[in-house]
């Protein structure tokens, strides 16, 4: 089959591949447009897996503020250079977390820093909850490993389904900015404040 020019622009904006990388996956799937962006997407993320210990020390501290300054939103995006610091798309791409921190109110970046009393106690509440709904005692554990997951959606950031494409979560947002970029991307850290909220 014959690969032509709109055929390979066509691909190279729903993937952000080179042309020559969006070619040859197109050659190598003889044309079929689904086969070569799954191709393109599967070779993006391997090599996104391989810039992850990359040193990120370059960035931007994106600071957002929402719903008439009610709410306020810092939250540090790193990647490997100044050059890609000052990309329009890296740029973008912090703004987007600014804001969806602000719209989601995530208290965690990953799973791995909930506090270890956080977690046990959220494993206590869904070990109830399945008592409560009469499940067996041999299968409350199972249940319980499967809705955990739920509560790292709902509190940590690179979990959480992206506010503006909830098919996508933020890790996803990230390694997709890495694989268009070409440089390891890092979210470091973010607060977020609320006016009004309790200090305790």
């Amino acid at each position: 089959m014959t690969i032509t020019i709109e055929m390979v622009k066509e691909l190279r904006e729903a993937t952000g591949a080179g042309v020559l990388d969006a070619k040859k996956a197109l050659e190598a799937a003889n044309g079929n447009f689904e086969v070569a962006v799954d191709a393109l997407r599967k070779k993006g993320a391997a090599r996104a897996a391989k810039k992850a210990d990359r040193a990120a020390n370059e960035g931007s501290i994106e600071v957002y503020s929402h719903l008439a300054n009610r709410v306020g939103v810092m939250v540090e995006v790193n990647c490997e250079t100044d050059f890609v610091a000052r990309n329009e798309q890296f740029q973008e791409m912090a703004h987007d977390i600014a804001l969806h921190i602000a719209a989601m109110a995530p208290k965690y970046l990953t799973r791995e820093e909930v506090p270890a009393g956080d977690l046990e106690r959220e494993l206590d509440v869904l070990r109830d909850q399945a008592r409560a709904e009469g499940k067996p005692e041999n299968i409350v554990e199972k249940i319980v490993e499967g809705r955990v997951d739920k509560f790292y959606a709902e509190t940590c950031l690179m979990e959480q389904p992206f506010v503006k494409d909830e098919k996508k979560k933020i890790s996803q947002l990230v390694t997709e900015a890495i694989q268009t970029l070409g440089e390891n991307i890092v979210i470091r850290r973010f607060v977020r404040y609320e006016l009004g909220e309790s200090l305790d």
